[in-house]
């Protein structure tokens, strides 16, 4: 048996979105529902992400969802539920019309704040990595301090992910959230430690930036 050759990458990507809100389509002809919306606000910063999805999906129908040429490939994919007297097949197709509809006018960036788990970590996947990564529940048994942990992260990552990552900080801190929602929003990103003792998070925030930028810039 061959390999599979992640041929539905997008899609994968995609159908992730649908995972957090309950593993079912929820689209109508009319109107894409969460999951969709969800991923088409993050196309909108990359408009291409959302033609390969149109053609994968072009692409796994044409074949047909159960040839046995791209079986590997869909097992790599989230199987979402279809409601009740629908098929994966019509779902999917309702979603290709939503993606080639968008494609005609992808308009501009949200100004709202990510609403589901995956578009937080779609918007700043860097910034993810430094929390999730660095800052998670065993950093306890990794790490002595908050500068140990964040010099381990600047040294091993390379200078587009610094500048990436600094860039992100900047625009999640420009959401305009409470401190509460804040929070709940880096916890989301994976952070489950608390800002050293005596720093807001907002603040620790704005100081990892600078430590960041200051690196990059030396």
């Amino acid at each position: 048996m061959t390999a599979p050759s992640d041929r539905f990458h997008e899609l994968r990507s995609l159908l992730r979105s649908y995972e957090v809100v309950g593993y079912a389509f929820d689209d109508t002809e009319e109107q894409p529902g969460a999951a969709l919306d969800a991923y088409l606000r993050q196309a909108v910063l990359h408009p291409a992400r959302a033609a390969r999805a149109a053609a994968e999906i072009d692409e796994l129908l044409a074949v047909g969802l159960f040839s046995s040429e791209i079986a590997d490939d869909v097992d790599l994919l989230p199987h979402i539920n279809p409601p009740h007297g629908k098929s994966v097949e019509s779902c999917l197709a309702v979603v290709r019309n939503h993606l080639v509809r968008f494609l005609t006018g992808p308009g501009t960036p949200s100004r709202i704040a990510p609403q589901t788990s995956w578009e937080w970590k779609e918007r700043f996947p860097e910034l993810s990595h430094l929390l999730g990564a660095y800052f998670h529940q065993d950093f306890s048994h990794e790490y002595s301090s908050h500068k140990e942990a964040l010099d381990d992260y600047i040294s091993g990552v390379s200078p587009d992910d610094l500048r990436c990552v600094t860039q992100e900080i900047r625009d999640f801190l420009g959401l305009g959230e409470s401190d509460q929602q804040l929070k709940e929003a880096a916890a989301t990103l994976g952070l489950r430690v608390a800002p050293p003792r005596g720093v807001r998070l907002r603040q620790w925030l704005v100081d990892v930036q600078g430590i960041i930028a200051h690196h990059v810039q030396g």
